[in-house]
Order: C-alpha cells, then sequence, then structure tokens
C-alpha cells in the first residue's frame, strides 16, 4: 500500500526532477525503519544516471521538502538509481518489456490468485495484459501492487 504522502511528495518532487531532464522512477517512504526512509529512484532517460544527478536531486528537493513541512518530523532522504529494475512501474518499462515473462502481485486476490506469471502484452488505464500459454488475461491494475520482471 503507498503512503498518504506520496502523492504530495510527488507533486513537489516532479518539477524539479523534470526541470534537471530526468525522470522520477519510484518514490517509496519506509516509515519501519528509525528514523524513516525517503527514497526516491530517478533515471536519466538519453544517459546512465550519475552520482552528480543524484547529488543535484538530493539537494534540490531536501530545500523543497524541508520548505513545504510535508514531512513529519526527522527522516532520511535517499536519491537513487535503479539501474536495471526488476519492478516495471513507467509507461517507458511496459513498453521496453513487451514479450519478457513477468510476474504479478494483486491484494487483494484476483480471480482467488495472488501471484500471476506470463508473457507481458501491454497495459493501459484498466488492466496489465499477460499471455498464458496462449491464453489472455487482464488483471485490473486497481488489485495491482507489483510488476516484476520474471527470473
Amino acid at each position: 500500500m503507498t503512503h498518504p504522502l506520496i502523492p504530495e511528495i510527488m507533486d513537489l518532487a516532479a518539477p524539479i526532477v523534470q526541470k534537471m531532464g530526468l525522470e522520477i522512477v519510484d518514490v517509496v517512504f519506509q516509515t519501519n525503519q528509525r528514523p524513516p526512509v525517503l527514497r526516491i529512484d530517478i533515471r536519466n532517460p538519453v544517459s546512465d544516471t550519475s552520482l552528480n544527478d543524484c547529488e543535484q536531486v538530493s539537494r534540490a528537493l531536501e530545500t523543497v521538502l524541508d520548505e513545504a513541512a510535508v514531512m513529519p518530523g526527522a527522516y532520511v532522504l535517499e536519491i537513487s538509481s535503479p539501474g536495471i529494475s526488476r519492478n516495471l512501474s513507467s509507461e517507458r518499462d511496459f513498453i521496453a518489456f513487451k514479450g519478457f515473462t513477468v510476474n504479478v502481485i494483486t491484494d487483494p486476490p484476483y480471480k482467488d490468485k495472488k501471484e500471476w506469471q506470463g508473457r507481458l502484452q501491454g497495459r493501459d488505464q484498466e488492466a496489465v495484459y499477460l499471455n498464458q500459454k496462449g491464453r489472455a488475461i487482464a488483471i485490473p491494475c486497481s488489485v495491482i501492487t507489483q510488476v516484476q520482471l520474471a527470473d
């Protein structure tokens, strides 16, 4: 389940990251750690993401997040690059890995199953589409918690 602060953090971070020519891949707020960790994964769409990219985003975001006071109390801000992530999240990921075998995790279970595996056929606003041995399956986006490349 996504932390309720994530949309507000995304609204603050997206314009800054885009202005630097970068993309946000994922935002996770790990409240189970002390202090909590806000991890933002970024990607440079035209070259490898550099340490300098991460550092620039970190400096710009820490100021904006502190001024907006959206974070309750002390926290650690981590800016990183996911490298080749197994998790698919962006439209670009779903296009790039079409035809690859993926695992889809659902919560609540969809048709009495929490885990699905098949060849990725695509995604739209309604569902993620898989091919399981020639059989087409549409899994509603509303129940999907994770889509990742299979081993």
